[in-house]
């Protein structure tokens, strides 16, 4: 019988980044402010770390779990902006079949790990108003790193299978993503087999392990809520919620971007392409940019750490 009508499928060896389709031209001017919030995203991350370290008062679960975002912010800008980067200055295009896998693991088993520390800072504000007197005990430090583990054991564990079937598929469309960076469904539309098993299983880790933990967060506030209108003057009530602030504004400047990337990727079909390159590398650089910020003007102690800080540092200077 003849082999003629069988096809081989081999995978590429490379693919190629094209950046941001239809705005090659303008590449240069789009990576300054991209290389901006990047910067801006180390800096104040590892300014948080150190801080925290440094600074005895700061050693709580709050901290803890602040500094627990702050790598997983670093560790998710840098997955991304360096190659970006290499893209828009370089023409570097090229990238590894394997290196963009790995990139593509790293950036959503990340995202999840995001997810997971926002909700640990729910649960450590809900004790912290509704139940001040057991603070201390509950959230051990014992505690405190157990639920970073499990956080951190989530996020690897549950978007693997999306890797393997991701490895395990035949490419033999193009080597061509147009994109950044390897994301996930830019990169399965170059697969010749039936993607629906993955399709499906990144919404289902959209809809059930992010709903789960913004369902969570939404009941953890509730519960703050109900407890601090509960509180007889309202300037206690303003500055009891007020401890909760830096946290909401985090959270929304994270599930809003992340939310619309992914349903307009999935839903919006007549969304201009280079719209939701845009919109995916906002979502991965602006919440590691404006976290670091957040806490750092909206939480006093860390505010009052830094600005002694810069306050001793201008009196050596000038001294």
């Amino acid at each position: 019988m003849s082999d003629s009508n069988t096809t081989h499928f081999t995978n590429p060896s490379t693919f190629i980044l094209l950046g941001i389709p239809g705005l090659e031209v303008a590449h240069v001017w789009i990576s300054i402010p991209f290389c901006a919030m990047y910067t801006i995203a180390v800096l104040g991350n590892f300014t948080i770390l150190s801080i925290v370290k440094t600074e005895p008062s700061l050693h709580g679960p709050m901290y803890y779990f602040l500094c627990m975002l702050a790598v997983t912010d670093l560790v998710l800008s840098t997955s991304i902006l360096p190659k970006m980067l290499s893209i828009f200055w370089f023409n570097s295009r090229e990238i590894d079949f394997s290196a963009c896998l790995t990139q593509m693991y790293f950036i959503h088993c990340f995202l999840v790990m995001e997810s997971g520390f926002f909700v640990a800072m729910a649960l450590d504000r809900y004790v912290a108003i509704c139940d001040p007197l057991r603070h201390s005990t509950t959230l051990r430090n014992s505690v405190v790193a157990k639920v970073g583990l499990a956080v951190v054991l989530r996020g690897s564990m549950i978007i693997l299978p999306s890797f393997l079937l991701a490895s395990q598929c035949p490419y033999c469309r193009t080597n061509i993503i147009p994109h950044t960076y390897c994301e996930h469904m830019a990169v399965m539309k170059l697969a010749c087999a039936d993607i629906r098993v993955t399709s499906y299983y990144g919404l289902f880790v959209l809809f059930f392990v992010t709903g789960l933990d913004m369902f969570f967060i939404a009941v953890s506030y509730i519960q703050i809520l109900r407890a601090v209108f509960s509180l007889p003057r309202k300037d206690v009530q303003v500055k009891t919620f007020g401890t909760c602030g830096s946290h909401l504004c985090a959270i929304l400047s994270f599930y809003i971007p992340a939310l619309f990337s992914f349903l307009t990727h999935h839903f919006g079909r007549n969304v201009p392409l280079h719209f939701h390159v845009l919109i995916g590398n906002v979502y991965l650089l602006v919440p590691p940019m404006i976290n670091p910020i957040i806490y750092g003007v909206r939480t006093k102690q860390i505010r009052n750490r830094l600005l002694r800080l810069i306050t001793q540092r201008g009196t050596h200077v000038f001294s």
